[in-house]
């Protein structure tokens, strides 16, 4: 008789202390009863109806997923692995367990597909240029088909672009090349700079020609400056006109 007291009280005293669960800030307890949903309790102190009642735990902190390399096919038919990392948490507890069975492997495989959908639509300079706006597309996507699951994204990022040996070696050409590009351009621009200033100089001198005398007077000084022992040089006849005249 004593024994199987011994065994009630024991039951009672297990059943009692399931009855109550204690929750802290961050997380939210989806009530079932008798196998149907009932409510969505917490934080602290909640009381559970045993055996008759089941609840599921949920965390709504921010979850930080990495994303595995993801093989993309850039809209120029360039082959790149890329990474990424998604930060999400749970806004409605009721959704994210009722429905949908894993809502964190849930969002994972939605952003390895999400990741390749959109990153395929862009080129690859748009992909090394342009990361902000990439980074909002996927993100905008995400959280589009994860409101369902009661899923926010807040926010993705890409993480690394590895492009092959070939490609890197091709993009470092092509980075050269227009290196190349832009200073010749600039030496031509340069010299048409110039040829205006020259031409503007020479329009001066034809009309003041003592300003043509002192600039050849300028350029035997600074000739001899060089100290070379003979020096031949032509004398212009407008010059010497210009010495009779004075």
């Amino acid at each position: 008789m004593y024994p199987f007291l011994g065994f009630i009280a024991f039951a009672v005293v297990i059943l009692l202390f399931n009855c109550f669960y204690v929750l802290r800030e961050y997380e939210r307890a989806v009530v079932f009863t008798l196998g149907r949903f009932t409510a969505v309790k917490g934080p602290g102190l909640i009381l559970v109806i045993p055996l008759i009642q089941q609840i599921v735990r949920v965390d709504l902190r921010v979850v930080v997923m990495n994303i595995p390399p993801q093989d993309v096919i850039s809209r120029d038919n360039v082959s790149v692995r890329v990474n990424a990392v998604v930060y999400f948490l749970v806004t409605n507890a009721e959704r994210a367990i009722i429905r949908v069975e894993d809502y964190q492997g849930a969002v994972s495989q939605l952003a390895q597909t999400t990741l390749r959908s959109v990153l395929g639509q862009h080129e690859l300079d748009e992909m090394l240029a342009k990361r902000s706006e990439l980074n909002a597309d996927i993100q905008k996507t995400l959280d589009q088909h994860a409101d369902e699951w009661g899923i926010k994204v807040s926010m993705v990022e890409l993480k690394d672009i590895d492009l092959n040996e070939n490609m890197v070696r091709a993009i470092a050409k092509q980075a050269e090349a227009e290196r190349e590009r832009r200073a010749k351009v600039i030496h031509a621009d340069g010299e048409l700079q110039a040829s205006y200033k020259l031409a503007e100089a020479a329009k001066v001198l034809a009309q003041e020609p003592q300003a043509l005398q002192l600039r050849y007077l300028q350029t035997l000084s600074n000739i001899a400056e060089e100290k070379n022992s003979t020096i031949v040089f032509p004398v212009p006849v407008d010059m010497l006109k210009a010495f009779v005249k004075s």
